[in-house]
């Protein structure tokens, strides 16, 4: 090994690195006029949860890493204002900074849901709080205005990408993986999960519009790949015992993945507590999409919500079956996925099981959110919603499992 390569290596071996990927979209681009904040999650803490704050100016939903039981830190989330955050990591902005202060985004996302209500008033915290700030990365933030932002944020100083301005978003939305527009061109990661985000968005651009259900039902879970021409989805082995195994890496969906959000912003005239956070809690292929509203109490749907180990029952279920279309563990063993137990002609893949019970989650959610558009805010229905979508994935999972056995 050349001493080159070799610096390489324990330079990396020590950092810890998020590759996240994230797609911003305006309200000009979006049937309803809402705009959306979509977060796909890649961390080396792969269990997460969902929780209620209420230790701020603002109340709060926040995504949290299952260990992290005091919830310091929030990797995504909305408050009562209408004001949602997300970020990806960023490794090409620190060009000349010495600084050994870094991975505060949590951090600085839970001060943002806590005290923030506009996209100015995030502005203004970035430009209040010390310095060096202990970040590296592009926020993603909307507000109830309308508002539609990315901050490509360094120690000191931020630069801001608007989505409704054209003349950056000429079609209304914005990516970023791990890399800046405006830091070394050329450096950074994600490139190539940046190019199947483009190449997935064009294709779905339709008379200048992103539909929230597609977004956050297929990109997380998008099996093809930019660089080889790949399209996992497109290969079917007969059914479970035919086992196929397949390289899988730099695809959007990673072993790495923890989660998955989708927040649906607010358009003029609908109150702060329409937002919507749609919740793909653990690994997006063994996981299912719930929707969650904003509540002055909290509610929360059961199987999403924090053990006192802080582990979430739909995340544990999603990485128990995680661990069976991935087996191997020896040296780079990890990085194939038995495409058999996913998907097959027999219809038997995890995937296509969960999909059904998760079809009618969201279609009894879009149900439910037409008609507190209509009628205002509607707890009982909301709990109740919640307890029976929690009751049937639980069957739904422990079925599952038990017919691996």
């Amino acid at each position: 090994m050349t001493s080159r390569l070799l610096l390489f290596f324990l330079l990396f071996a020590g950092l810890q690195l998020y590759p996240c990927t994230t797609v911003l979209v305006s309200g000009k681009a979006t049937p309803d006029g809402r705009p959306l904040l979509l977060k796909n999650r890649d961390s080396d803490e792969i269990r997460n949860r969902l929780s209620f704050f209420q230790d701020g100016k603002y109340t709060y939903y926040g995504l949290v890493n299952a260990k992290d039981i005091q919830g310091k830190e929030v990797w995504g989330g909305f408050n009562s204002t209408g004001f949602a955050i997300i970020n990806s990591a960023s490794y090409n902005l620190k060009l000349n900074d010495t600084s050994k202060l870094a991975d505060r985004e949590g951090i600085i996302m839970k001060l943002a849901l806590q005290r923030c209500a506009t996209l100015d008033d995030f502005e203004q915290l970035l430009q209040k709080l010390p310095k060096p700030l202990g970040v590296e990365a592009n926020f993603g933030v909307i507000d109830a205005s309308g508002g539609a932002a990315y901050y490509e944020t360094d120690n000191y100083t931020f630069r801001k990408f608007d989505v409704n301005d054209p003349a950056v978003a000429p079609d209304g939305y914005l990516i970023r993986t791990n890399y800046s527009v405006c830091g070394l061109a050329g450096d950074g990661m994600g490139h190539i999960r940046f190019e199947t985000t483009v190449d997935y968005l064009r294709q779905q651009f339709d008379d200048q519009k992103l539909d929230c259900n597609d977004l956050i039902n297929e990109l997380p879970r998008l099996l093809k790949h930019s660089l080889t021409r790949t399209d996992l989805s497109t290969i079917m082995p007969k059914n479970r015992m035919d086992t196929t195994f397949v390289w899988f890496q730099d695809y959007i969906p990673r072993m790495s993945t923890a989660s998955a959000i989708m927040i649906q912003g607010i358009r003029e005239g609908i109150p702060a507590n329409q937002n919507t956070m749609w919740v793909v809690n653990g690994f997006p292929l063994t996981s299912v999409v719930i929707p969650v509203w904003f509540d002055p109490e909290g509610n929360l749907p059961a199987i999403l919500v924090g053990d006192e180990n802080g582990l979430s029952r739909l995340s544990e279920y999603s990485l128990q079956l995680k661990d069976f279309m991935c087996p191997a563990e020896k040296g780079i063993g990890s990085k194939y996925l038995n495409l058999a137990l996913l998907h097959n002609a027999e219809g038997s893949g995890f995937r296509q099981i969960l999909e059904k019970v998760e079809n009618q989650i969201i279609a009894d959610g879009i149900a439910l959110q037409q008609t507190m558009y209509r009628e205002g805010y509607k707890p009982d229905a909301v709990k109740a919603y919640y307890d029976q979508l929690s009751t049937n994935l639980e069957s739904v999972y422990q079925s599952v499992l038990k017919s691996m056995k």
